[in-house]
């Protein structure tokens, strides 16, 4: 029987053990796989990160004027200010989620019954110890350990964002010169003869598409290193908040189980709002480009440049945009979508109870 039963799980097991997962392996062969899979994620992950952070840094020593530095600076203000009040959401979030296993306890205290109301554990899990002796134990250490998970899922969240943040400062510094590059007062442009005129203009223009072309391969770039590891994210989001909102339905008895799933699946709405309010604005500021070019005086200049300059706002209509997969691109209409997706599922799962 037991011969038979192995038959069905054995490519399960076989897998899990090659990652470490499986839970009955020799404790120093499952810390050595984690390591071993943790190490080639990291040297996959840590190139692409490192270059994205060195374009980062070498972007502002090319600042050349105060305009561009205003620029630079609002958008990396912004990125600072989300990750202070992102990490703070997180860590203070999963404490209160954690604490609430404490709210028995306290209606003990405050409204005795006859009877030690059933505890709340953290999450469901086994210790193999007995969970109501050993409870404060277990409480602590799953608060250590999930602050801990946190930890690294906002260090990557806040790094996308700080990236997000400044492709879109290149976009815009970009679009703030094309938006000034034909704005000479008139004195000036008569005092110029046409030929010098079109060579000055053709090399800033020249100049600005080099920007231009910059911003978009940093884009590009911040693409492909994130674009897999979000699929990954995006299908557990979809699954988990699927599921979560069926045990909400399951657990009407438990209204302060019911609740903490409510707190998990407006925790993680939060949190792909944030991904989607990000991707939109790539998107709108690659647009921008576009518009910025219509302000200017382009029609202003001779029939070479104009043709030129077509050409590049040609480009811009193409806008950068960031992805789960190549499949989910973060928007805030794909927002709604993946809402729409959690619902549906939620829904054929609720009609097989």
């Amino acid at each position: 029987m037991e011969t038979t039963c192995s038959h069905y799980y054995n490519i399960v097991c076989k897998i899990s053990s090659l990652t470490g997962m499986w839970p009955y392996l020799k404790p120093k062969t499952k810390v050595l796989r984690i390591a071993l899979l943790t190490v080639i994620l990291l040297t996959i992950l840590i190139p692409q990160i490192k270059d994205l952070t060195r374009h980062l840094f070498c972007a502002w020593k090319e600042l050349n004027s105060s305009e561009e530095y205003e620029i630079m600076k609002s958008y990396a203000t912004n990125s600072r200010r989300f990750s202070l009040i992102y990490s703070v959401y997180c860590f203070a979030a999963i404490f209160i989620f954690m604490s609430m296993s404490l709210i028995p306890y306290a209606l003990d205290i405050v409204l005795p019954l006859n009877e030690s109301r059933p505890i709340l554990p953290p999450y469901r899990g086994y210790y193999f110890v007995d969970e109501r002796e050993y409870f404060f134990q277990i409480l602590w250490h799953a608060i250590v350990a999930w602050e801990i998970v946190i930890a690294g899922i906002i260090a990557h969240d806040c790094l996308f964002v700080t990236y997000v943040e400044h492709v879109c400062s290149m976009f815009a510094i970009t679009g703030f010169h094309y938006e000034h590059l034909f704005h000479e007062c008139k004195k000036k442009m008569e005092l110029m003869s046409s030929i010098n005129r079109d060579d000055t203009y053709s090399k800033k223009v020249a100049f600005l598409v080099r920007k231009h072309r910059k911003a978009l391969e940093y884009a590009q770039l911040l693409e492909d290193t994130f674009t897999v590891p979000f699929a990954v994210q995006m299908l557990i989001v979809t699954v988990g908040m699927s599921i979560t909102l069926l045990q909400i339905t399951q657990e009407t008895s438990d209204i302060l189980e019911a609740t903490r799933y409510v707190f998990y699946v407006i925790g993680q709405l939060i949190h792909l709002f944030f991904l989607s309010f990000e991707g939109q604005r790539l998107i709108d500021h690659s647009l921008e480009i576009r518009d910025k070019m219509y302000s200017s005086f382009w029609y202003k200049a001779s029939m070479k440049l104009q043709k030129l300059v077509m050409m590049v706002m040609m480009k811009s209509l193409q806008p950068s945009f960031l992805s789960a997969g190549k499949i989910y691109i973060f928007s805030l209409q794909s927002f709604t979508m993946i809402l729409q997706t959690s619902m549906s599922y939620f829904t054929v799962l609720a009609t097989f109870q």
